[in-house]
């Protein structure tokens, strides 16, 4: 009876151990965090008003050269006042890209730009560049001035034709001044649309134009080869 006791105790330990190794592995196991992820929501705004600050601080360039010094550099409009040239550039763009959105919140798109270094007349009719564009952006309810994305620093840098490119672009109408205009405003209405806002190329700058779709529709080819 002694020896039928002592096999049946080993038994017996041995299914209580089976049982507390599973248990131990079920505990330990990974968990599945991407079964659990949620995408964030896309913001719906609508633009209740907006304000545009090119800060007198910044320094203005009319040298004609390939790559100037400067933080305003910009030929597109007759020689005047750039920092308001400037500024019509980018109120026209936050029209053109907030303008239409019929959201749910209410909000005041809020602009600072902090360098506008388009290309030269030396530079345009020659090798091309880049129009080099940097701003900060910040929306805000407009009901209670909370703070709902940014102040977020965007660099909306936009490839600059040249040469027999930039006349022929000309000769459509498509000035550096309306290119920048409507790049700013696609800009602008993914930062009040998307849930990560704008995403600029990882390096360097945008290529082309990014036509706005219409309100709940796509844009079309023939707009995209329109702008480009």
């Amino acid at each position: 009876m002694s020896l039928m006791r002592v096999v049946a105790a080993m038994v017996l330990g041995l299914g209580v151990s089976a049982c507390a190794s599973v248990d131990t592995a079920s505990r330990n196991a990974p968990f599945d965090v991407a079964s659990t992820e949620i995408a964030a929501p896309a913001p719906s705004y609508q633009m209740a008003g907006f304000e545009v600050t090119v800060p007198r601080s910044l320094r203005v360039s009319e040298a004609n050269t390939y790559y100037p010094g400067g933080d305003i550099v910009w030929r597109g409009d007759a020689y005047g006042d750039r920092y308001e040239q400037v500024k019509a550039m980018f109120e026209e763009g936050v029209r053109l890209g907030g303008g239409p959105l019929v959201g749910a919140r209410p909000v005041h798109v809020q602009i600072e730009v902090s360098r506008f270094h388009a290309l030269t007349e030396k530079t345009r009719y020659s090798v091309g560049g880049v129009h080099a564009i940097e701003f900060t952006m910040t929306i805000v309810d407009a009901q209670s001035g909370a703070v709902l994305r940014g102040p977020k620093p965007i660099k909306a840098s936009l490839t600059g034709y040249g040469g027999q490119k930039a006349l022929a672009a000309e000769a459509r109408g498509l000035t550096q001044k309306y290119r920048i205009t409507h790049h700013l405003a696609y800009v602008v209405r993914e930062e009040l649309t998307k849930a990560q806002g704008f995403v600029g190329p990882s390096r360097g700058a945008s290529k082309t134009v990014q036509p706005l779709a219409p309100i709940g529709t796509e844009a079309s080819a023939l707009t995209t080869a329109v702008l480009n």
